[in-house]
């Protein structure tokens, strides 16, 4: 699959998740329980148009999964399990957070990923984009320092990923944390959108990705 998606995005660099050029971004987690991700996301279907996503599902996180990702991952923090399924095969957006990002690939998928430090005055160019492919069942962390939004699907069929952070990410802001910081969206969200984005220019996200909107190519 990687090699028929470098053919098709020859434009974008492309590897895969376990080439030693991800270690700046992040790690692949070898020992995570991934089965049981897989298990749990059984129930959740692709939508037919667009992306869902839901922060935390409380019934994953009331037996014994959430401490031990707490006490393994976390450094004993709390966390949110949820998850990201959809159709998105554009970047559109870039985000970080402040703690890691743990994605679980239960399809195949592609992270296009960028580094914080390469963010000037709130302007990313999009030449500075890198994509990852990421094979089903795997378990990768995305260090706080990594730009990134939802997967990109690789097929017809969309993708499906659960996401592990710090608890409280992706939600609402209060009406005190609001305004204090152009590029926060959302609570532990920092976000800089494409401008032909109109979901997020409309929401009032920082307009801050310079170039045009990268797009993966998959097989029809």
């Amino acid at each position: 699959m990687l090699n028929v998606l470098k053919t098709l995005n020859s434009s974008l660099n492309l590897a895969d998740v376990r080439d030693l050029s991800f270690l700046q971004y992040g790690r692949v987690i070898e020992d995570f329980p991934v089965l049981k991700m897989e298990q749990l996301m059984e129930e959740n279907e692709i939508p037919r148009t667009g992306n869902v996503y839901v922060p935390s599902v409380p019934s994953w996180e009331e037996g014994d999964l959430k401490p031990l990702l707490e006490t393994t991952y976390y450094g004993g923090m709390e966390i949110q399990i949820g998850y990201c399924n959809g159709n998105n095969s554009c970047l559109n957006a870039l985000e970080y957070h402040k703690g890691s990002e743990i994605n679980v690939s239960i399809t195949d998928f592609v992270l296009l990923v960028g580094h914080l430090n390469d963010l000037v005055d709130g302007s990313f160019p999009v030449e500075d984009v890198t994509g990852f492919f990421v094979p089903r069942g795997m378990a990768v962390e995305l260090y706080q320092t990594t730009l990134h939004l939802a997967p990109c699907k690789v097929t017809t069929e969309g993708f499906k990923c659960a996401v592990v952070l710090p608890r409280g990410t992706n939600t609402p802001l209060s009406e005190e944390e609001q305004g204090k910081d152009p590029l926060l969206f959302m609570r532990n969200k920092w976000l800089i959108t494409h401008p032909d984005t109109e979901r997020f220019v409309s929401s009032g996200a920082h307009v801050g990705i310079k170039g045009p909107n990268v797009s993966l190519i998959y097989p029809e």
